[in-house]
């Protein structure tokens, strides 16, 4: 009951406006507090958790994406999947749709993927017919395959705050997200005459002009390819493959696209430096939560709860998605991740569920929950950068949640090969 409660005042101290490391900071308070906790112990093993080669990745591959934004491989990207399949019935949508999944296989983050291809497609798609408030859940919904394209921020919190392998929980995610992108181009083609009156782009490109878009986006193609192939090939770790992606940015930015600046090198790095920080404080936090947790018994006394009440595995399973999507409204996927999907792994293996199979299921939660009021932050944030109205975007969202997402979630849930048969064929699990 006291873990109830002080989930209910994380709830508050995030709905007043309180930033997330620091509501996170109260519950620590609370709970040392309510259970008598010995705080400088606890802190002491907090930052010894932080200690960890895996966790230099996740700085990393933050900067890799703020650079990738500012160095003109996003453009390129969009330019390019525009020009193969822009001019098709759905074709401007359905380039969203695959430029936010090739710049999530690169950037590793949804705010990241958002900001990019936002900035790029909303308002092009608006001349084309497309309603803004489609164009922004569109856009918020596809942001979230960064979070399941490997490489991805979310699955390396979720390795880290489970001891799970890295490249296990990468393997684990991609054919849910493979799935979760050609449902949402499936969704966007079937509005065209319905919902959406596209008006078709006539003009015709010229056979130089093509040949020229795709050679300069050769560069920014080839990072996905080596990043994921390297680290699957067993030529480098996550870490030192998230370190490659920095340099190659770098370098791309500078002296290929010659779009990057040090004035933007510089912003990127403080941008991310910033992000990072706040991301590494909510780890802390809730490593010292997890350890109250975990010493007062509370996901032992969750999984007993939840087995008198539910009995049967499937049942337990489909409530963990309930919670899970509910949680996911309400907080961030970065607090789903570290705190809600530990606290429930211990549910999930008493079903025998694997946990690399888990961490799919968690990241396909994390897609609908992020887009779902009262809090949706990926979706305000798409409709901030669309110019688009809330209200507007909210019907589309559910609509595309209803009839991609969550069959996309139900389907990873209940079908495990979807997302164990890569992570065994590669000897990962």
């Amino acid at each position: 009951m006291e873990a109830l409660l002080v989930l209910g005042l994380l709830l508050v101290l995030l709905g007043i406006g309180i930033p997330v490391a620091w509501s996170f900071a109260g519950v620590v308070a609370a709970l040392a507090w309510i259970y008598d906790a010995n705080l400088n112990t606890l802190m002491l093993q907090g930052f010894r958790s932080l200690n960890s080669v895996i966790l230099l990745a996740l700085p990393l591959f933050i900067l890799a994406g703020y650079l990738m934004q500012s160095g003109g491989i996003a453009n390129r990207l969009v330019a390019c999947i525009e020009m193969a399949i822009g001019r098709r019935r759905g074709g401007l949508g359905n380039a969203m749709v695959g430029a936010a999944g090739v710049f999530g296989a690169i950037a590793g983050t949804a705010t990241a993927a958002v900001a990019a291809i936002g900035t790029l497609m909303i308002d092009p798609m608006a001349e084309r017919g497309y309603p803004r408030g489609y164009s922004a859940a569109l856009l918020g919904i596809s942001s979230l395959l960064g979070i399941l394209i490997p490489p991805s921020i979310t699955m390396i919190l979720f390795a880290v705050a489970t001891q799970q392998s890295v490249a296990a929980c990468f393997a684990a995610s991609i054919v849910p997200g493979i799935m979760l992108m050609i449902g949402l181009m499936i969704f966007n083609r079937a509005q065209i005459g319905r919902r959406i009156h596209e008006i078709h782009d006539e003009r015709r490109i010229p056979a130089a002009e093509k040949w020229r878009i795709t050679l300069r986006t050769i560069p920014a193609f080839s990072l996905p390819v080596i990043i994921i192939g390297g680290i699957y090939g067993g030529f480098f770790t996550p870490t030192e493959a998230a370190a490659f992606a920095v340099l190659a940015a770098v370098l791309i930015g500078l002296f290929v696209y010659r779009d990057m600046s040090l004035a933007r090198l510089r912003d990127s790095t403080v941008a991310a430096a910033e992000t990072t920080g706040s991301i590494v404080l909510i780890l802390l936090f809730s490593f010292v939560i997890g350890r109250i947790l975990v010493a007062e018994r509370i996901p032992q006394d969750l999984t007993e709860l939840v087995a008198s009440l539910v009995s049967n595995p499937i049942g337990v399973m489909i409530l963990v998605n309930v919670f899970l999507i509910i949680a996911g409204a309400l907080i961030d996927d970065v607090s789903v991740t570290v705190v809600i999907a530990p606290l429930l792994l211990p549910l999930m293996v008493s079903v025998e569920v694997h946990p690399v199979h888990f961490a799919a299921i968690v990241a396909t939660s994390v897609v609908i929950g992020a887009n779902s009021p009262p809090m949706a932050p990926v979706l305000f944030m798409a409709c901030r950068i669309g110019r688009a109205s809330v209200h507007q975007a909210v019907g589309p969202a559910l609509r595309m949640m209803a009839f991609v997402a969550l069959p996309v979630m139900m389907l990873t849930t209940f079908i495990p090969a979807l997302s164990l048969a890569l992570p065994r064929w590669l000897g990962l699990v």
